[in-house]
């Protein structure tokens, strides 16, 4: 650790918006206890508001899916192995990094190696695939971080220090979300039927699900004809990426109200939610939503992935419950008809509703924790800070 005289430093990469937002959650934990310390790395906005210095923008980082990782290996590795000499020479307090697990745990093993504390801030889900990758972890990782109470005994059981720390989500979110609010604040009468569409914040997820989810649209539009539909998008490009697809299948008469970010809000206002598998769908069962989970990829991509799951399900709400909550539908599977069908009792199912509530309470309170303070905590420890 650097001595008293020098300013304690600590390097952090986040890679892609969810890591950007949980790193600025610890950030804002760490700041009051280390006030002239120097956080930097890589990482977004959210991080930046607490003085956070990034050395490349976290954009360059950010990619998803295993044939896109594969094309942009090189550029990847390259900016891995700058920042690696960077901390060598450096030798911060520890190094976070904040999920990202492809990037972080390869540069997180070279500086433990190099004797820098490394902090893994988001198990990655070794409970639902890559099992083996727990090897990795053991070697790459000093103290992990973890979001959901069942994981900290896997990593306890490997040998891996571990604190439970909260998922920073059930924070964010209202145990009793004001609908009527949210319908007000997107200009809607209180009583309107409203369906919100989330296809993803990625342009590859977008791609993929935005025709068959705005097919199921008007699917659903042909059986009640007072349904509004909303849809949040995560920024100008994501929104005419969107607009193309819809226009280019003339899903133009599906009237929809396109919102710039406003995720939160378009969850509160929804009756029910149709969802691409993600955090998003954690999003929707902390806001007490019931949900249709669907997911699609290229086929190529489909064919190799399908195969490396551990568990039958893929959406957090029904990881959490160890059961189907609600539906999950991937690939062929999810095509309009079957996802209209599926949302239309999501929709009209009240005691299926009343339950969903309920059992999406219990959950929130599992998750619910003071995170800032208590990942704080644990890297204060980890440094001796």
């Amino acid at each position: 650790m650097a001595s008293s005289a020098d300013k304690l430093s600590l390097a952090l990469v986040a890679g892609e918006p969810s890591g950007d937002m949980l790193a600025a959650r610890l950030l804002s934990g760490l700041r009051p206890h280390l006030p002239d310390a120097r956080f930097h790395g890589i990482g977004g906005q959210h991080m930046m508001e607490h003085g956070f210095e990034s050395h490349w923008p976290m954009d360059q980082l950010t990619v998803r899916g295993l044939l896109p990782v594969l094309m942009r290996y090189r550029e990847l590795k390259g900016i891995q192995n700058q920042l690696r000499d960077q901390l060598l020479a450096e030798r911060p307090a520890a190094f976070i990094g904040a999920d990202y697990p492809g990037f972080n745990l390869g540069l997180e093993e070279q500086l433990k190696a190099a004797g820098i504390p490394t902090i893994h801030y988001i198990g990655p889900q070794i409970w639902a695939w890559r099992g083996g990758r727990i090897k990795k972890i053991i070697r790459a990782v000093s103290h992990m971080l973890v979001v959901f109470p069942f994981e900290q005994a896997i990593y306890q059981q490997a040998g891996v220090p571990v604190s439970y720390v909260g998922h920073p989500l059930a924070e964010l979110i209202p145990l009793a979300p004001d609908q009527g609010a949210a319908k007000r604040a997107l200009g809607m009468p209180e009583d309107a039927n409203v369906v919100t569409i989330m296809p993803g914040s990625r342009m590859s997820e977008i791609k993929y699900n935005t025709v068959a989810f705005m097919q199921a649209a008007r699917l659903l539009k042909l059986r009640d004809r007072t349904l509004r539909f909303v849809a949040p998008m995560a920024g100008e490009r994501q929104k005419q990426y969107f607009l193309q697809l819809v226009a280019q299948a003339r899903l133009q008469d599906v009237e929809i109200q396109l919102l710039d970010g406003q995720s939160h809000t378009a969850i509160a206002a929804a009756d029910a939610v149709l969802v691409a598998s993600g955090t998003a769908s954690l999003e929707v069962a902390l806001f007490k939503k019931p949900m249709v989970i669907a997911y699609k990829m290229a086929e190529l991509e489909w064919q190799i992935l399908r195969h490396f799951g551990y568990q039958p399900w893929i959406g957090m709400p029904n990881i959490l419950a160890r059961e189907y909550l609600v539906p999950e539908m991937l690939q062929g599977v999810a095509n309009p008809e079957a996802l209209a069908q599926a949302m239309w009792k999501q929709l009209s199912d009240a005691p299926h509703r009343l339950r969903l509530a309920q059992r999406f309470t219990d959950m929130h309170h599992s998750l619910l924790r003071n995170s800032a303070a208590e990942s704080a905590a644990a890297v204060l420890k980890v440094i001796g800070a």
